[in-house]
């Protein structure tokens, strides 16, 4: 499907290789990625996150002091610490205070991939058995929630490569496909396959194309289609067609009577 699409990862370009490699071996040795990284190569990953992700950011002090989504991550990646280890009062009291600091929610049962972005941040609710996977963009309000109360897998899994707009919500243990868009406002209940575009309530699958490298995500949001318009064009469609038609039948009972009397006065 993306064979000789050249592909780009953080400006610099790839070989065309047919599909993104994920190592990245193309880019400058400090900018590749690492297969064990310490927790300061870590760390330092993130901050290029922030920079590859966000055109606001500016330094790495303005990021280390104002971006609730680092922090939200950051915070997690502990409370996850203690939770996988049994350790589960500390890690919801972790998560708890880091909702408060940062209107992010995330439950430390949550699986989290690396290069992941919250923006903005506020209202974002992850639940407990969702899996999230690497490079993956996602905007404020989003929910990625459960539809059964059952100790099993009930929140969503994110691919790698996805990015959920705006308020935008995943419900149940549904997969979406690696490199997929979630349009704002969306709400998805169902599969999402690979390189999909997704939007409306219920959410529709109304694209499925081939994207750049997920390092480089596609931010042009107000690209996508709208479900809504395009209802709301075929529901104006057909009332004009009906109108016409009404139309033309009231012209033809006004002119039944005249023609009846005229047959009637050549009788």
């Amino acid at each position: 499907m993306t064979t000789q699409l050249e592909r780009e990862c953080l400006g610099n370009p790839c070989p065309i290789c047919g599909d993104c490699c994920g190592e990245c071996s193309c880019l400058p040795e400090g900018d590749q990625i690492l297969a064990h990284p310490t927790v300061w190569q870590r760390m330092r990953e993130d901050i290029r996150t922030v920079f590859d992700k966000d055109p606001a950011a500016r330094s790495v002090i303005e990021i280390l002091t104002s971006y609730p989504g680092l922090h939200a991550i950051w915070g997690h990646r502990v409370a996850h610490w203690l939770w996988t280890r049994g350790v589960h009062f500390p890690a919801r009291l972790l998560s708890h205070i880091m909702r408060w600091l940062t209107g992010i929610e995330i439950h430390p049962g949550a699986t989290i991939g690396r290069r992941f972005f919250i923006d903005h941040g506020m209202g974002v609710v992850i639940g407990e058995t969702a899996e999230i996977g690497d490079d993956v963009l996602m905007y404020k309000g989003v929910v990625l929630g459960g539809v059964s109360l059952e100790h099993a897998k009930r929140h969503p899994t994110l691919g790698n490569g996805v990015i959920v707009g705006s308020n935008a919500v995943v419900l149940g243990p549904i997969k979406i496909g690696d490199n997929a868009k979630v349009g704002s406002g969306a709400v998805v209940v169902k599969e999402v396959p690979p390189f999909a575009t997704v939007v409306g309530v219920p959410g529709k699958v109304v694209r499925i194309n081939g994207v750049a490298c997920p390092r480089k995500p596609d931010l042009h949001h107000e690209e996508m289609p709208d479900v809504v318009a395009q209802r709301l064009q075929q529901m104006t469609e057909r009332i004009e067609a009906l109108e016409a038609q009404i139309h033309d039948l009231e012209e033809r009972t006004e002119r039944e009577p005249a023609i009846k009397k005229e047959v009637s006065t050549w009788a």
